[in-house]
């Protein structure tokens, strides 16, 4: 049995200031009647000095600081991705649940290092994926499951957005392998992970990758091509390069009874919705559309919300490590095809 917190509230510690983690101190306040901010943690000692009087919370340089001397019980991690595999590992040593952001690692090997520190610790892990939460994808799941496809032929995914190189040059380890990973581990990681949350496992993964305009490691453009074990066939394009702002993050997929497409510039429109055997949700994918600016959508308050219900002991994780570990199969499976020139084949190891 993992350890709950049933009789206060949740303390939760903040690793990593950045611009991702605005999404997390907002998820805070509006569970503020079950969460509180405990403490946050950043290398900058300026960023790290406006945060901690902000939210009025103490303030560390470092994580290992911060777990001896506070009393926390889950610590979110939202460092550079290179960083992820140490800081989790650290943390459940330490007795603490862990949250940590995408990509849970940028190796493979790192991936199942956090999976067994947590297990040994006896402490959870959750890995990030708060795009499932959109209502739009919620919609999209339910037909999936009610099978009102029938079977699948073909699945796609666009990511075509932008990022300058101004965005690259703002951080030294944006951009490289080690810290970062390129535009499908780090900007399309989440629409890596609805590859296998909505059409099921994955057998056969081939990827083209190239560093077509930006100064960096990584590259900023790729296309892959799936099959799945159910038959069905699907590709991805991504790019980091489209002029002059980002344009467009869809899914479409076409079964033998049904089409959808979700699109808009981060997966938040319904824009086809067919079907030969109509249900009574159908009248709901306009309301479930909306209208954002944000790559990262609204799905953070929600995430946090079975984060809560899970460490309250009422529910199980939506995605715990080993539902993380899927989408950075994929991922790495694509890097290993795109360097080696041949078809990757999942699972990864027996």
């Amino acid at each position: 049995m993992f350890p709950t917190v049933t009789n206060r509230k949740i303390r939760n510690a903040i690793i990593g200031c950045g611009r991702i983690s605005l999404k997390h101190f907002d998820a805070i306040e509006r569970h503020r009647d079950d969460m509180e901010l405990a403490a946050v943690c950043d290398i900058d000692a300026n960023v790290l000095a406006a945060h901690s009087e902000r939210y009025h919370v103490p303030g560390f340089s470092t994580l290992s600081e911060l777990l001896v001397n506070v009393d926390c019980d889950l610590v979110t991690i939202c460092t550079p991705s290179g960083l992820h595999p140490q800081m989790v590992i650290e943390a459940a040593k330490a007795g603490r649940h862990v949250m940590t952001e995408k990509p849970m690692a940028t190796r493979w090997q790192d991936g199942l290092a956090m999976i067994h520190a947590c297990d040994e610790a006896n402490r959870r892990l959750f890995v990030i994926k708060q795009n499932r939460r959109n209502a739009t994808l919620q919609l999209l799941k339910r037909a999936l499951d009610e099978k009102r496809f029938g079977k699948i032929y073909m699945v796609h995914l666009n990511v075509f957005w932008t990022r300058p190189q101004a965005y690259y040059d703002s951080a030294k380890w944006r951009g490289t392998w080690e810290m970062d990973g390129g535009a499908f581990m780090n900007q399309a990681s989440h629409y890596v992970d609805l590859l296998e949350w909505l059409i099921g496992p994955i057998s056969d993964v081939q990827a083209m990758t190239g560093t077509l305009a930006r100064d960096i490691e990584v590259e900023d453009t790729g296309v892959l091509n799936v099959r799945w074990r159910n038959g069905a066939l699907g590709s991805m394009a991504v790019t980091m390069l489209t002029y002059p702002q980002n344009l467009e993050g869809s899914i479409t997929i076409i079964g033998e009874k049904g089409t959808a497409r979700v699109g808009g510039v981060a997966v938040n429109e319904i824009q086809i919705w067919n079907f030969s055997e109509p249900r009574d949700y159908d009248t709901s994918i306009k309301d479930a559309s909306y209208t954002t600016t944000s790559v990262y959508g609204f799905g953070h308050p929600l995430y946090y919300k079975n984060v809560i219900d899970v460490l309250r002991g009422t529910a199980e994780p939506e995605t715990d490590g080993r539902e993380g570990l899927k989408s950075l199969e994929v991922l790495i499976a694509a890097y290993r095809s795109a360097r080696d020139n041949r078809t990757i084949s999942l699972p990864l190891e027996y």
